[in-house]
């Protein structure tokens, strides 16, 4: 995670309230998916941040990033409801996929199709 600590500490009050939003989702803004939120990361000015949303079991990612943009408004005044006491601006909401996990996955799949043959004994190779 780069940026100050003042960024970091902010990132983290959002995803956790953002978390708690999500949770709590009455107005079916998620349609019963199931989503975390991986990480926040802060402009410098504290007033952008950019949202990165895990949905490893979505059926369909880019509707449900379609939606939370859809909402985005009632999104962020709902997290002002919750942080308004802690903060001056409430910051404006970016969604972004977070691909980490999908990545990670495809390359542990291709590690593991890897068809690499037992290496020979090297002792062998030195007594003769």
């Amino acid at each position: 995670m780069s940026g100050s600590v003042r960024q970091q500490k902010f990132g983290k009050l959002i995803q956790k309230e953002l978390s708690d939003i999500f949770q709590r989702d009455k107005r079916g803004i998620l349609d019963n998916e199931f989503v975390t939120i991986a990480e926040v990361k802060m402009s410098p000015d504290l007033g952008v941040a950019k949202v990165y949303i895990s949905m490893m079991l979505a059926k369909d990612k880019k509707q449900t990033l379609e939606r939370l943009n859809t909402h985005k408004s009632e999104i962020r005044k709902a997290l002002g409801n919750q942080i308004r006491k802690q903060v001056r601006i409430v910051p404006e909401l970016i969604f972004y996929i977070d691909e980490v996990e999908e990545n990670a996955f495809r390359i542990e799949s291709l590690i593991n199709s890897l068809h690499i043959p037992p290496a020979e004994d090297s002792n062998k190779d030195n007594k003769e």
